[in-house]
């Protein structure tokens, strides 16, 4: 089997055909379930505007296009849960999932996939944002403490006292984040800095970064498939 990363898909349309074909292949009633929340969705609306618009011609164009649009909604929010849900299931376990999901996180976000790892493929992410400089860790906890401690370290000497370091473990241990709730997590994080620190602190990470040799992903490329889902969804 060839672990050859897809081609993204161009176009709304594309992206949410792929975003489809991914979420068929661990739910495999997806198609079914959509049709069904489109028959519900519209028929609860058509009763809706039965009452509401009357069975005039006017009335009644109104309450098939009320119905229709309803229809569409219902199925793009089921749809957009599924494939979110779909997209995790395949990429947890894989080495790179974390910055996967990471990858989700939209505006005022700034990720940096593998800033260190192990020959063992534990690896550390790092995201800046407004609760300050996040490391995000994967792979075996114990090492995964180990480096995320080596690499607190690193981070404290560039944000000073005024840019906190805060470091995660994805796992379904104690004291750990499950990967399908690491994006909620970070996003819940309470704000401590402000627009400007976040600049300055990413300028600073930049010279860090520089001074140390890169930090490839370890074998087995990011998983994309979670972003492709969730981002034909976004539009």
């Amino acid at each position: 089997m060839s672990n050859a990363t897809p081609e993204p898909a161009k176009g709304r349309l594309g992206q949410i055909r792929q975003a489809y074909t991914i979420t068929k292949r661990s739910d495999r009633n997806i198609g079914l379930i959509l049709l069904l929340t489109f028959l519900v969705g519209g028929g609860v609306a058509a009763t809706l505007g039965y009452f509401v618009f009357g069975t005039g011609m006017f009335g009644l164009i109104i309450t098939i296009v009320f119905a229709i649009l309803i229809g569409i909604l219902s199925v793009l929010i089921v749809f957009g849960r599924r494939a979110e849900k779909a997209a995790y299931a395949q990429v947890e376990g894989q080495v790179g999932a974390a910055a996967g999901a990471l990858q989700m996180l939209r505006r005022g976000w700034e990720l940096k996939p593998a800033v260190a790892f192990t020959k063992n493929q534990d690896v550390v992410h790092r995201v800046v944002g407004r609760p300050g400089i996040i490391l995000v860790g994967e792979g075996n906890p114990t090492r995964v403490r180990n480096l995320l401690t080596a690499e607190k370290k690193k981070h404290a000497r560039i944000g000073g006292d005024e840019i906190p370091v805060l470091d995660i473990v994805v796992g379904d241990g104690p004291g750990e984040v499950k990967l399908t709730k690491l994006v909620k997590h970070v996003r819940k994080l309470p704000k401590s800095i402000k627009p400007a620190q976040m600049t300055s602190v990413l300028y600073k990470l930049k010279a860090l970064d520089a001074m140390r040799p890169a930090a490839p992903m370890p074998r087995g490329p990011v998983p994309t498939s979670m972003k492709g889902s969730r981002k034909a969804m976004r539009g």
